[in-house]
């Protein structure tokens, strides 16, 4: 073959493929023209093939706005008998077609529907649509498209299914008898919204009452119960007895420690012994029982209050808990020892303390016919750590004696009238000071003591009443039983005596 000739083949070789390119592009071309001429076609005057069905209902032929009307016709109607139940362990909430306001978002589905079916192109849409007219073809329409403020009534509900955590936490249960019980707080608890919502509008799709487990997520916690019980103990407990007290002193003394039974003291916090009980009065239920005023015992309203503060107040001093504010009788109580009682008037007398450790301190009380009881349970004393209280007598202050009082207003005619006779209104008393000391042992070995009182209880001088009226001539007035008591003479071997009786006695049973 000649140069020529092989030119001229190389030539048209060339030119056939771009005459192939030429020819494929145009085609290419072609059949993008086509589809989106197709496509524009669709965009509002789609039909529907024969056969074809939505929720049902033949709309064969119809445009999307026919078909549009037929199906919002026909879930309008079909509304009433919605019924949506959704669940969560034992608790359920049921949502009724009739519960909502109506809104249409039907329109973009059906469209969508109209364009998926004639997607494709021309040679593809032929053969959808010979099949979809031999084999029928149906869609589905969710109900929720014509529930009016779904979201808002899911979202209440989710509302009520999920849960912040709350963390474990003791639950003080004092007239039980473990005192001390675990509440395992709550987890966690985040509802899947996009995920339920998608199983709502899933199943209103093929069916109107649909019943639906909510889907959630649980983030639980772990609770060490033994551990958490653990992490509190008694740190003391402090006894009185009343037994031979009359029934209505007991009931005041009860009354008084229940306000107390259960309560929870956070770490600093400060409690006031009468602004807990309150005013002690009649409409509270407390009685008349003895009470000491001035030195003497008279009936009064509450009286044996003082008992449920002393007994709670020892309690405390055992648990090494800070005390604010105590006061002493002016009578020594037969209870406790010296300066170990604490004496309350909602007057001008109080019991205050405070929590001074880093945890809650929880209190109990507890009574019965013989004797009151206070336990005080919070953090543990460190091992081996026992606490312990020591009263000492300083001194006797001794009594001046019998004073003796001319009745001259003439209260106590009835007992005495004439001069030389007596009628004894009170004894005499001897006073103490004393102190009171808290000890810190460990192991049994006494670590170190300290001084927490020191008292005066004053001495009383006796009170003995004698008429005012003159003998008459020739009278002679009866010899007067009361005799009169001097003034006190205090000994070593006195002081002695009574030291020994307090050391022996805890509480002291000693009372002048």
């Amino acid at each position: 073959m000649s140069k020529k000739q092989k030119e001229t083949k190389k030539s048209k070789n060339g030119s056939g493929f771009l005459w192939f390119f030429a020819i494929s592009a145009l085609s290419v071309a072609l059949l993008i023209v086509c589809q989106f001429f197709f496509e524009s076609a669709l965009s509002g005057n789609e039909t529907f093939y024969e056969n074809t069905k939505i929720n049902g209902l033949d709309v064969s032929n119809m445009s999307v706005a026919e078909a549009e009307n037929v199906v919002l016709t026909d879930m309008l109607a079909g509304k009433k008998d919605v019924e949506i139940k959704l669940c969560h362990n034992d608790k359920s909430w049921t949502l009724y077609g009739n519960d909502f306001e109506v809104y249409n978002k039907i329109e973009p589905e059906i469209k969508q529907m109209a364009k998926a079916e004639r997607s494709g192109n021309f040679l593809q849409n032929r053969k959808k649509e010979k099949q979809i007219k031999e084999n029928g073809k149906e869609f589905k329409v969710s109900y929720t498209s014509v529930l009016a403020n779904l979201d808002e009534k899911i979202d209440e509900i989710i509302s009520q299914v999920e849960q912040d955590a709350k963390p474990a936490s003791l639950v003080f249960v004092p007239d039980q008898e473990d005192v001390f019980q675990v509440d395992e707080g709550q987890s966690k608890i985040f509802v899947e919204r996009d995920k339920l919502f998608q199983e709502i509008d899933n199943a209103l799709t093929s069916a109107k009452k649909v019943k639906i487990e909510i889907p959630i997520v649980e983030f639980r916690q772990e609770v060490d119960v033994e551990k958490m019980k653990n992490s509190v103990g008694l740190r003391s407990s402090f006894e009185t007895n009343y037994e031979k007290s009359s029934k209505e002193r007991k009931e005041n003394i009860k009354r008084a420690l229940e306000s107390f039974n259960g309560m929870i003291v956070e770490p600093g916090q400060t409690i006031s012994f009468n602004e807990t009980t309150g005013d002690r009065v009649k409409e509270k239920g407390y009685k008349n029982a003895h009470i000491i005023v001035g030195g003497v015992y008279v009936d009064g309203v509450g009286g044996g209050v003082c008992q449920a503060s002393t007994t709670l107040y020892n309690a405390l001093l055992l648990a090494d808990v800070d005390i604010l504010s105590v006061n002493h009788h002016t009578i020594p109580a037969s209870y406790v020892p010296l300066s170990f009682d604490a004496m309350v008037s909602g007057d001008y007398s109080d019991l205050v303390f405070q929590n001074n450790t880093q945890s809650p301190i929880y209190i109990k009380t507890q009574a019965d016919e013989k004797s009151v009881k206070v336990f005080v349970y919070g953090q543990k004393l460190d091992e081996g750590v026992e606490i312990k209280r020591r009263a000492e007598l300083v001194k006797i202050l001794p009594h001046g004696g019998d004073k003796i009082v001319s009745d001259t207003k003439k209260d106590y005619e009835d007992r005495v009238l004439y001069k030389g006779e007596y009628f004894r209104l009170k004894y005499p008393r001897e006073g103490y000071e004393s102190k009171a000391y808290i000890q810190y042992y460990k192991d049994g070995v006494l670590q170190r003591e300290k001084e927490i009182r020191h008292d005066f209880y004053p001495a009383q001088d006796g009170i003995v009443v004698e008429g005012v009226e003159d003998v008459a001539e020739g009278m002679v007035v009866p010899a007067s039983d009361v005799k009169i008591i001097k003034p006190q003479k205090v000994s070593k071997e006195t002081e002695e005596n009574v030291r020994k009786k307090l050391a022996k006695t805890n509480p002291s049973e000693y009372n002048p």
